[in-house]
């Protein structure tokens, strides 16, 4: 039998809104018709279902099923999802693991297939994914795109397995998305000629502009911890058509908050044309990626949402293939039993793990100097500090941290295998007592931490290896962790109970000192090698500008 749903239906390729009546049965729409000028003016605006144009769905600490249930309730009815996260840990089972319980839940999840598996030969991952591990998935009717391309050095330099995974979707007429932050004039040109369509690491607008002019499609990305949606958000008005939507990284306290559609509402609030806006937040993402999502035209799939109006876009209904997923912001998907996946071999560490010899460095009367990362707010890049040793603290011939000048002590520990324990120095995260830890450390998702002293670290990290995965606080008093089994990365729990987990634990952080917006998010890019400048792995310092082990 069908049904009927009333109110104002945004067209976004007319750039037209009129008081209409959509009919769907089957989970297709029959027809969208117009009322009769005698008809009662209705309420509420009909369009179709919002997109994230890039997400790594791990990030948010929930499985796929759960993030649905968070999503939905603000609109989104479709991602396009890069499951590189988990299969750093787990390879090609992981990402199997992704697709199949996105399957439980009534939404359109699409799945890339990843590109960078292990991201760089600088860390210790869990897996490689290789050409012919790239094409098995490319063949796969769930898998749309070829995963972001980070190796944009091999890209330059024509590496032969690089090329190969490019090839691969080529061949099989799948999109290939980009990830190359900074990169721009004629090596921005290079990388986009070899068929890369996307990328959403921009992160000032003359860089997005070079890439937009070079013929590449640019994703607004604002997650939890990279924000560059007041950098780039002016290049609507002129490049509505080249441009999408994302949140790339989420923590599930913000997935509890709003999704794309807090996107729609700021973009709207600076005065853009709202077809503009929903043209990049509803339509671009579904044409680019040959998605199977409905855009509200006859038979099309019935994924629809009614929102309020057209400056907050509060979301009233959610439907996805005619189905009600969501209303009055309650999600309507129930909550399905998960296995759990997951790689972690390490066993506890001792203090004597975390002590940090000055010999590395030279003698004291020398002063050599000592790199430091410089953690940013807001975003994923680092700057790399050059410190005199005598601005750590040396205590009996071991470097440690000086909470006077926030300058703490940052390690990162191999959770596939027992290694030595590898160990630098941070600014900015600005705790004042105790550490923090999480085995979500992008990409090889081995476990970091930032302390303020070797006992705090120690037990900081013990908690997260007790719990084959996790993110943990602590001070010499107390303790707070939230368990990640899936992987090391995800819960199978409530996600609204996790949403609230997170909050405690990130609450404690900040009462530590922490002035960063989203401490533990910050923290999770710390090791992720191919963002420039300096930043920590297993094996060592990097220089992502040299791209090298310093």
């Amino acid at each position: 039998m069908p049904h009927t749903v009333t109110g104002n239906v945004v067209d976004i390729f007319a750039k037209k809104i009129y008081p209409a009546e959509v009919k769907f049965d089957h989970g297709k729409v029959i027809a969208v018709t117009p009322l009769t000028a005698d008809h009662p003016a209705p309420t509420g605006f009909i369009l179709p279902g919002f997109i994230d144009a890039h997400v790594h769905i791990e990030s948010s600490m929930l499985i796929p099923s759960e993030f649905a249930r968070l999503a939905v309730v603000h609109g989104t009815v479709a991602t396009v999802s890069d499951p590189h996260e988990i299969a750093n840990v787990c390879g090609l089972s992981g990402v199997e693991y992704m697709i199949a319980n996105g399957k439980k839940v009534p939404f359109k999840f699409n799945f890339g297939a990843p590109s960078c598996v292990p991201a760089t030969n600088f860390e210790t991952a869990g897996a490689t994914i290789d050409a012919e591990d790239v094409r098995t998935l490319l063949e796969k009717d769930e898998i749309k795109y070829l995963s972001e391309m980070m190796n944009f050095p091999g890209v330059l330099f024509n590496d032969e397995e690089v090329m190969k995974k490019i090839a691969a979707a080529h061949n099989l007429k799948k999109p290939v998305d980009g990830h190359a932050p900074g990169l721009r004039g004629e090596e921005a040109k290079r990388y986009i000629d070899a068929g890369i369509s996307t990328d959403h690491e921009c992160f000032t607008k003359e860089e997005a502009l070079d890439k937009l002019n070079f013929g590449m499609k640019i994703i607004i990305r604002e997650g939890s911890a990279a924000k560059n949606f007041d950098a780039l958000i002016d290049l609507l008005n002129d490049h509505a058509d080249e441009m999408m939507f994302c949140s790339d990284d989420k923590h599930p306290d913000s997935l509890v908050s709003g999704h794309i559609d807090q996107l729609c509402a700021r973009a709207v609030a600076k005065g853009i044309d709202v077809f503009k806006v929903l043209k990049v937040a509803c339509i671009n993402p579904v044409l680019h990626y040959k998605l199977d999502v409905g855009l509200l035209r006859e038979n099309d799939d019935a994924d629809f949402i009614v929102v309020e109006d057209l400056q907050t876009f509060k979301t009233v209904q959610t439907y996805i293939n005619g189905e009600l997923v969501a209303e009055n912001g309650k999600s309507l998907i129930k909550t399905v039993q998960s296995e759990i996946i997951n790689q972690f071999n390490c066993a506890k560490k001792t203090l004597e793990d975390f002590r940090y010899l000055l010999n590395k460095y030279g003698d004291e009367e020398n002063m050599e100097q000592v790199y430091v990362i410089e953690a940013l707010d807001g975003q994923l890049i680092t700057n790399k500090l050059e410190k005199k040793i005598n601005e750590v603290i040396i205590n009996n011939g071991f470097l440690e941290s000086n909470v006077e000048k926030d300058i703490l002590k940052i390690v990162v520990v191999n959770r596939y295998e027992d290694a030595p324990v590898a160990k630098a120095f941070i600014k900015n995260f600005g705790l004042k007592k105790g550490a923090i830890a999480s085995s979500v450390a992008h990409d090889s998702h081995n476990i970091v931490a930032i302390g303020v002293d070797d006992e705090s670290l120690c037990k900081a990290v013990d908690l997260v290896i007790e719990n084959k995965g996790g993110v943990s606080c602590v001070t010499h008093e107390s303790e707070l962790v939230l368990a990640l089994p899936v992987a090391g990365l995800m819960s199978n729990e409530d996600g609204y109970d996790i949403a609230k987990a997170y909050t405690e634990i990130d609450a404690m952080a900040k009462d530590l000192g922490s002035g960063l917006s989203a401490p533990f998010m910050t923290l999770s890019f710390m090791a992720l090698l191919v963002i420039p400048h300096l930043k920590l792995s297993d094996k060592g310092l990097f220089d992502g500008d040299k791209f090298a082990l310093i």
